[in-house]
């Protein structure tokens, strides 16, 4: 078994959510809408499992925090292996992002990985009124090369996109609706196509029942992901749209993320049942 492919997962699934996560009728998501969904302060952590059978395993945890500035907002998020996990196979993964608050673009973000002896260090500034970005990519910060990309519409980061989808209005989507999305990650841009499938109650582990967004993303095949592999992903249905749980399969197994606990929402988390 390829241990990296497996660990890999556990930083890098939930931000999948920012790929999938709010639908609109329109073809791409509008600039300057603002931030209505979360506060300074949030922080979402969630759980990770993964299985090669019918047994779920507890391999680890993700978080996410909010931090308020004069004109922007900073979001990180930490993953790391629990201790009992580690001797298996340890990460400690970060990623930051800095996005401005009219638009919700990122200007700058920033990966570092650790997993096992793998080191990585991915860092984009974007110049987003010049539909521009220079990606710096190594083992460490010092020993990058740079990358320019150009596109056309918009360009969210794995972070950024989180937020700025959930500040989306979905008031009038309707089932099978599409989104065609793009992101930088990894020095490529990779265009993502999502379809919301239902509403629907989810029971969530140790946080009870909730009304829910189920939606569908089509996967990027690689590394990771093979061909016809499918994604599932539970938003709550109010105000915060924050994600529940995902399920997936992937190249060796099956991956769930479970919202574990939360603070310093906006609203109430009115979708519990």
């Amino acid at each position: 078994m390829n241990k990296r492919i497996w660990i890999w997962m556990l930083p890098i699934v939930l931000m999948l959510v920012s790929f999938t996560y709010r639908v609109q009728k329109i073809s791409d998501l509008p600039d300057n809408v603002g931030n209505s969904a979360f506060n300074d302060g949030e922080k979402l952590v969630y759980k990770v499992y993964y299985t090669l059978g019918f047994i779920w395993i507890p391999a680890g945890e993700v978080d996410f925090s909010v931090t308020e500035q004069d004109d922007s907002y900073e979001m990180k998020a930490f993953g790391k292996t629990y201790p009992t996990y580690a001797s298996i196979f340890k990460v400690n993964d970060y990623f930051y992002t800095k996005i401005d608050k009219k638009t919700m673009l990122p200007s700058n973000f920033v990966r570092i990985v650790e997993e096992g002896n793998y080191r990585l260090y991915d860092s984009i500034r974007f110049q987003q009124d010049k539909k521009m970005a220079s990606s710096y990519h190594g083992k460490t910060k010092h020993t990058t090369s740079v990358q320019q990309h150009q596109w056309n519409g918009s360009m969210q980061d794995l972070i950024s996109n989180l937020y700025k989808l959930r500040s989306t209005d979905i008031s009038g989507f309707k089932n099978g609706d599409k989104l065609n999305l793009q992101i930088l990650f990894d020095k490529e841009v990779y265009p993502i196509s999502i379809t919301v499938e239902s509403r629907e109650k989810k029971q969530i582990k140790d946080l009870g029942k909730f009304n829910t967004v189920r939606i569908n993303p089509e996967v990027v095949s690689g590394n990771v992901f093979k061909k016809g592999d499918k994604m599932q992903i539970w938003v709550s249905d109010d105000d915060n749209r924050i994600p529940l749980q995902l399920e997936s399969s992937v190249s060796v197994g099956s991956v769930r993320m479970v919202l574990k606990s939360y603070k310093g929402l906006k609203y109430p988390l009115s979708s519990k049942v």
